[in-house]
């Protein structure tokens, strides 16, 4: 491994650590109270929806308005698997997000092939179409509570747990779309035809992209469950999926670190706007057209935040002393 990259990666991983340390600080001397605590859980399972969406949206390239139907299905499966007790405590709540991502993304898959044969809107009117289908196959079923939902799930809100999941998870999909086969993803945004002229298995590599998504968002929605202790189907309507969406694209479609970005400035922008009452949703959709009237690819395009810039000019100068 290069060593700018080595160094790259150990800088990365001191920031997280001072960005926790720090926020764990606030939380343990409670200048952020419980409320603002229950919000900053929120922020990051937001995180990890809008960071999985991108897979599809931003670097595959094709809209899916389905995704708060992924995220139901995890969000199910962890509170039904928590709820029966065969692996009590944590680790059965490790154990629930694994089912969660596994169940997320074999639907996921199911939906994927079909679906991935159309483009452009069509695309966007199948996925939202499915995302409704599972919503109401959900409210449907008696195990799943039908229409009164989930009840009496194990609560779990730990900070620090749901911080150093979003990281792993962030991380994953950042690390699966730097290798050659997040490339072949890349490509088939670009140009299909000619991806699939310079022998790129376009199918696959679509299908692979969309199961990654559902996957990482079937883990939010357990770890959503597991933070609120109650869930019923409505709350992941097609309304879910486009404020996901929002993010993606506010952000900048293509960039990890936008989504993030995006994510965090969409989940506290309500909150700080809830004392206008009535005028709350009018301010916040104006914020939303002024950011895109003046930064129309997002808050920061296709770039991702890195040391890059400033581990060469250290390197730079190592080698200019030598």
């Amino acid at each position: 491994m290069p060593k700018q990259k080595k160094i790259n990666y150990v800088l990365t991983f001191v920031l997280l650590v001072v960005v926790f340390g720090i926020l764990q600080f606030l939380l343990s001397s409670r200048i952020i109270n419980r409320y603002q605590s229950s919000i900053l859980n929120f922020m990051l399972i937001n995180i990890v929806l809008a960071a999985s969406l991108n897979v599809t949206v931003g670097l595959l390239g094709q809209i899916n308005l389905g995704h708060a139907g992924f995220m139901s299905i995890g969000a199910y499966t962890a509170a039904l698997f928590t709820k029966s007790m065969i692996i009590p405590g944590l680790p059965g709540y490790f154990v629930g997000l694994i089912l969660a991502g596994i169940l997320a993304g074999l639907v996921g898959f199911l939906v994927g092939i079909p679906a991935l044969r159309l483009k452009g809107d069509y695309l966007a009117i199948i996925t939202l179409a499915f995302g409704e289908i599972i919503r109401v196959l959900i409210e449907f079923f008696e195990f799943t509570g039908g229409a009164q939902g989930l009840k009496s799930i194990p609560w779990v809100q730990d900070f620090s747990i749901i911080y150093f999941l979003t990281v792993l998870c962030v991380i994953l999909m950042y690390s699966l779309m730097t290798t050659r086969h997040g490339r072949a993803v890349l490509a088939i945004r670009e140009d299909e035809i000619a991806s699939e002229a310079s022998g790129i298995n376009t199918t696959y590599y679509k299908t692979f992209a969309f199961v990654v998504s559902a996957v990482f968002a079937g883990i939010a929605g357990g770890m959503y469950a597991h933070n609120v202790g109650i869930i019923v189907p409505k709350q992941f309507d097609y309304n879910f999926s486009i404020n996901i969406l929002v993010m993606v694209v506010l952000g900048g479609m293509g960039s990890f670190t936008g989504s993030i970005l995006s994510a965090i400035v969409l989940t506290i922008l309500p909150e700080l706007l809830r004392s206008f009452a009535d005028y709350r949703m009018i301010v916040y959709s104006l914020a939303l057209i002024l950011i895109m009237l003046f930064k129309p690819t997002g808050l920061l395009g296709r770039k991702e935040f890195n040391f890059t810039k400033f581990t060469s000019k250290i390197l730079r100068k190592e080698v200019d002393h030598d």
